[in-house]
């Protein structure tokens, strides 16, 4: 990362992105082993574990578009300290509780506890950026990479000794993230709104070229789930290695801390913002073509260690190939996506313009995850073993052209008229 644009940004700019990196250092260092404490330590099976993952993203993603408003209507400020706060109490309970309730209490308040800091956080760095937003939301991105790889690092430090002291050291790092925005970050003035919660909700909903955005755009959300998904189940596949996973990890996240900015700088000379959002989602729909090429070809691996390391190496290229393009499809995309967002909806109401696309994204992300999960189950190994890469191309083909679509028509343009439907609200 270029050390030039991070001190480019603002104070409260810079203090997000720091505060972006505590977020995942706290989140990444208790979520990947709260799986193996609840099944290894508290004897719960896999239904029981699986219903309080999924309430934890339940509780985060159905409440997007409530913390997005609240942000624009109370102030982001609020929302991010609240949002850290409540963490703390989270990340405690799951040290301190080991009933199911419990357990299912924590689980709502971690998730509800991201929606209302996540839409807040994007929100005031959009505001906070000026004109140099994908910029931003690059460094933005290089700290929540540099999260993602030391949080689990900490995390299985801190297992070998107790998982209650991995749910000790997460709510100390968000009580001095809560600490960090009480003494440091400014407060934003709040924009009065004209219409009531209802009349902003319809207004988002009225707006056409933001739904026709929010659809396309969704494409990257349902393929982003496929990094903890069909990416690590396919190279377990092949290598016959639980481990084998990390690499995928670690692949994706150092060309995300190393690439993102110079990525980001090299689209902002040669392409601009539109081109890039529709580059970014082909690339990541392309890269499932070297999986979906050699499928047929690659076996499962019994697991039986008679391959030598060369033969498991080569049966994992496709798999490595793929996230290395996946990974830079994303680079390429996210930050653009962050730019255009209140220019296809309104800097007005960010917050809530955020929490519907984040809320609409993890809808269809949740449905391409099921089918792909459902492909695998069925013809994982098969002749057939093919058909979830390629229903994962065509997601990303389909969201490309969306917004190559909308790039032509002059639809992701700062100077292009709002529909009639949308009222009184600008485009910019």
């Amino acid at each position: 990362m270029s050390g030039t644009t991070f001190r480019g940004l603002s104070p409260a700019a810079r203090l997000l992105v720091v505060n972006q990196f505590g977020i995942t250092l706290g989140f990444y260092m208790l979520l990947p082993f709260l799986a193996s404490y609840m099944s290894g330590q508290l004897g719960y099976g896999a239904a029981v574990i699986g219903l309080v993952l999924g309430i934890r993203n339940l509780s985060q993603q159905g409440m997007f578009l409530v913390g997005g408003t609240a942000a624009d209507r109370l102030g982001c400020r609020p929302m991010i300290i609240t949002g850290c706060a409540l963490r703390v109490v989270a990340f405690g309970s799951f040290g301190l509780f080991t009933s199911l309730p419990g357990l299912i209490v924590a689980a709502v308040l971690t998730g509800l506890a991201g929606a209302l800091f996540n839409p807040a956080v994007r929100t005031y760095l959009i505001h906070e950026a000026g004109e140099r937003r994908a910029e931003a939301f690059a460094v933005f991105n290089v700290f929540a990479h540099a999260g993602t790889l030391v949080g689990p690092l900490l995390g299985a430090a801190l297992l070998s000794v107790d998982f209650r002291l991995i749910a000790t050291s997460a709510c100390v790092a968000f009580a001095v993230l809560t600490v960090a925005q009480l003494a440091v970050l400014p407060h934003r003035d709040i924009e009065r709104q004209e219409n009531g919660v209802l009349g902003s909700w319809r207004e988002v909903i009225a707006n056409r070229r933001f739904v026709a955005f929010t659809l396309s755009l969704s494409a990257y959300f349902a393929l982003y789930n496929q990094l903890y998904l069909t990416m690590p189940l396919e190279i377990q596949r092949v290598s016959g290695l639980s481990w084998s996973i990390a690499a995928v990890f670690v692949v994706s996240t150092l060309i995300g801390v190393f690439g993102q900015v110079r990525i980001t700088d090299w689209c902002r000379r040669n392409w601009g913002a539109g081109r890039s959002v529709s580059t970014g989602l082909f690339c990541m729909g392309a890269s499932f073509l070297p999986v979906l090429l050699t499928n047929p070809f690659i076996p499962t691996h019994s697991g039986a260690g008679d391959d030598s390391w060369l033969g498991i190496a080569l049966a994992c290229l496709p798999v490595l190939l793929g996230t290395v393009l996946f990974t830079v499809g994303m680079a390429v995309t996210n930050p653009f996506a962050m730019e255009l967002l209140p220019i296809v909806g309104s800097e007005r109401l960010a917050g809530t313009y955020y929490g519907f696309y984040y809320l609409v994204s993890s809808v269809v992300a949740a449905a391409v995850s099921w089918l792909a999960g459902s492909l695998l189950d069925g013809f994982s190994g098969s002749a057939l073993g093919w058909l979830p890469w390629l229903a994962l191309l065509l997601v990303g083909l389909a969201g490309g052209s969306g917004a190559a679509a909308m790039r032509r028509r002059g639809l992701l343009a700062r100077s292009s008229e709002p529909n009639r439907s949308e009222g009184k609200e600008t485009s910019a």
